[in-house]
């Protein structure tokens, strides 16, 4: 694998919804780790439509630090889109993705650098021990990647989250995936390119409250079910052959039972059973088929991925940008998102 020096500019992306308690300690400890190495870096904040303070504290670190590119998005569109936004906003030659609630250590990213200038694209944290998480939480996260292991068509790393330092030619091929309902986890492993674990300890938040509950990462597993395999709906289609050969197989077993010894079938029971079999059976194949429906649905609309009310943009990532791209922001579209709806036929941000 050829060697490589360090990238010239980094953009940290850090999607933030309702985190104004915990950024300013963010920033500082992102300086804290970079600014020794040397290393010249930009943080972009995506305001994800924060209902406390977080945007105005967004706006007093750009002010104060001047490395910092604040989008704000008109409304609250999901961690995942708020995350794609930032991602389109980075205008590094290497990107780290990292939450600002601090559970994953800035000081991984020294680890990340050394990764990138060994020559991997893609150097992402894998969580030995998740403190603060539940048992019930760690068991259900296991079952999950467990399944998306089996069902998926390409290895998502178990215990791997967003946490990674990505080069600028596998964020180039990520932003080329244009769909609407986007399970990141299974893009960033889809797109491929040499990528390397390092492994570290999830830390507890550093304030504020998680944003995530039971219901909402039922959904999120869903939707990544959904979104990265088609195999729910082939194992619908198994499922309904297994019920019929066992429909003919039990409809044999009681005609021969009837014909040589005699025996009347109890007819209620039999028929009730059936029914509440056959009935939930339809009810489970119908709801997956419209989830996929539903999916086709949202694709055919061909809406923007997200809606920008404004950007605001760090000194090194303004002038990294062509002029005309400083100036087509403030109609909500990027030169990178215009670029992709060109080429893949979607609109990434409007």
């Amino acid at each position: 694998m050829e060697q490589r020096p360090n990238p010239g500019l980094i953009s940290v992306v850090c999607p933030c919804f309702n985190e104004e308690d915990g950024l300013a300690e963010f920033t500082a400890r992102i300086g804290r780790v970079l600014t020794p190495l040397g290393q010249e870096y930009e943080i972009v904040f995506v305001n994800d439509g924060s209902r406390d303070g977080t945007l105005a504290v967004m706006h007093g670190l750009a002010a104060r630090e001047g490395n910092i590119t604040v989008v704000n998005l008109s409304r609250n569109f999901g961690k995942e889109i708020a995350l794609t936004a930032g991602l389109c906003h980075a205008t590094g030659d290497a990107v780290v993705v990292i939450d600002a609630d601090l559970q994953d250590p800035p000081e991984l990213i020294p680890e990340f650098i050394a990764r990138y200038r060994e020559g991997w694209d893609i150097a992402y944290g894998r969580r030995t021990l998740r403190q603060g998480d539940s048992w019930l939480k760690r068991a259900t996260a296991h079952g999950f990647y467990r399944l998306m292991r089996r069902l998926g068509p390409v290895d998502l790393p178990e215990n791997v989250g967003d946490f990674r330092l990505m080069s600028r030619r596998s964020l180039d091929a990520l932003l080329q995936l244009p769909e609407t309902h986007r399970f990141m986890k299974g893009l960033f492993a889809w797109i491929g390119f040499p990528s390397v674990a390092v492994d570290y300890v999830r830390e507890p938040r550093f304030a504020g409250k998680t944003k995530w509950n039971y219901v909402k990462l039922i959904n999120l597993s869903i939707e990544g079910i959904t979104s990265y395999t088609t195999a729910p709906l082939r194992m619908t289609t198994w499922l309904g052959f297994v019920l019929a050969l066992a429909a003919f197989a039990g409809g044999g077993f009681y005609f021969i039972r009837t014909l040589i010894y005699g025996e009347d079938v109890q007819g209620f029971p039999t028929l009730f059973l059936t029914i509440l079999l056959l009935g939930g059976t339809q009810l489970i194949a119908l709801g997956v088929l419209g989830e996929y429906l539903g999916r086709v649905f949202n694709e055919t609309k061909r809406r923007p991925l997200f809606l920008i009310e404004q950007v605001r943009w760090s000194g090194a990532g303004a002038a990294r940008r062509p002029a005309e791209d400083r100036a087509a922001h403030l109609y909500g579209i990027t030169g990178d998102a215009r670029a992709l709806t060109d080429q893949a036929g979607a609109n990434f941000a409007r």
